[in-house]
């Protein structure tokens, strides 16, 4: 039986996406290009073996246009004869890709590369402007609140009390500095250098290690103003049992805009017998789910439920989660959901603290996620997505013993 093993798994530290941030000097397709570089020295990878790559990219404009992932692929010096697509399933687009990189294994390609790439500091998130977002009359008639509002939503129709958030975002942080201080992190991780060889980021820039419950409850409530001014209509149209939305999402305790990109190679057993790879995971599982799109942050939960029922796996048979934190409620939300206790979600922080890169974060959650099943000794994971307007992407891997 054909089945697809994950053999290495590689990604950038992620800068702050802003002006200024460690990595806003360097292009989309030069961060990815880093790591392409870095997996055929550690890999001996003969490139003309590879299939094909699928890169995640959310936002296809300026220089992350025109197929960054095969821009990325040439700056690499990869072979010519590596077809490469560039993929936007919102913040869910590299695990997207990865799920299909898996599926074209299973239908007999050798080998694949998944990943996925983002520059938030040099193309600003809905720069390329879709119009869900940024056109009045296309937001009024599919009825498409910006995500910090569907996130408070969220929060309101669940019941997720604001120290509940704030108690959460706290511990990413500290799970997040915590990882960075052990080197829990150093096995996938790939410093980004300049042109001249130096290091211009070794490390997570956005983690926030002195963040604290009393700071974060005295911050002030971001989508609060345009939830009152039109957006609360949008969601009470759809929920108006609900009378109202509380608003408490802020910068502290939603995924932190960033830089970065991440890597997965993947294939059948024999291709990487031929190259000398040992492989590290087994993909059991994969899935998609569009859940409703004003609520729009909680297609994970259904990839997830899709994905475990095709691996014919119970949550309790599942060691760790490394789930996407689009805002702290949501994330709650998908713990409460499947009864995760906090010992084996997102372990290492999440990108509240480690930021998110969208493009690139589903095939980082991979790697985090086989990392530290191999550090723990442990057996199977989880890593989802939720991504805008509803849609998730799920995986299901299991570590192949020595």
């Amino acid at each position: 039986m054909t089945q697809a093993f994950i053999f290495d798994c590689l990604r950038t530290p992620r800068g702050a996406g802003k002006p200024g941030g460690a990595l806003s000097g360097v292009p989309a397709a030069h961060l990815l290009a880093g790591l392409l570089r870095e997996l055929v020295g550690r890999a001996s990878l003969d490139t003309g073996r590879v299939g094909e790559a699928i890169i995640g990219c959310v936002t296809q404009t300026g220089e992350q246009a025109g197929n960054v992932g095969k821009v990325a692929v040439l700056e690499a010096g990869w072979s010519d004869s590596v077809s490469v697509a560039t993929v936007n399933h919102y913040c869910a687009s590299s695990l997207w890709a990865f799920n299909t990189a898996a599926a074209r294994v299973l239908a007999g390609e050798g080998l694949m590369v998944a990943g996925g790439v983002e520059s938030m500091s040099r193309v600003p998130m809905a720069s390329d402007r879709p119009p869900f977002l940024s056109d009045p009359a296309t937001v009024q008639r599919l009825r498409t609140p910006p995500m910090g509002v569907s996130a408070d939503a969220i929060a309101t129709l669940y019941g997720i009390l604001r120290e509940e958030a704030e108690a959460y975002a706290v511990q990413s942080q500290q799970r997040a500095a915590q990882a960075r201080a052990e080197g829990r992190f150093d096995r996938s991780l790939v410093p980004v250098r300049d042109s001249a060889g130096t290091v211009l980021l070794a490390q997570d820039e956005t983690i926030r290690a002195n963040a604290t419950l009393e700071k974060l409850l005295a911050m002030s409530p971001y989508f609060a103003e345009m939830g009152a001014q039109w957006a609360d209509a949008l969601i009470l149209e759809r929920y108006p049992a609900l009378g109202s939305v509380t608003h408490f999402h802020h910068a502290g305790n939603s995924p932190a805009m960033a830089d970065g990109a991440s890597v997965v190679l993947l294939g059948r057993r024999a291709a990487g017998n031929a190259l000398g790879l040992r492989p590290r995971a087994r993909v059991v599982a994969t899935a998609v789910h569009a859940d409703e799109h004003v609520l729009a942050l909680n297609g994970a939960l259904g990839a997830t439920r899709k994905a475990l029922e095709l691996a014919g796996l119970r949550v309790e048979e599942i060691d760790l989660f490394e789930v996407n934190e689009a805002f702290a409620a949501p994330t709650l939300v998908f713990a409460r959901a499947f009864g995760i206790p906090p010992q084996k979600l997102n372990v290492n922080g999440g990108a509240i603290a480690l930021g998110h890169a969208m493009g690139a974060t589903g095939t980082t959650l991979v790697g985090m996620l086989v990392d530290e099943l191999e550090r723990r000794g442990l057996r199977r994971g989880v890593a989802a997505v939720s991504g805008a307007l509803g849609l998730g992407a799920a995986v299901v891997v299991e570590i192949v013993p020595d």
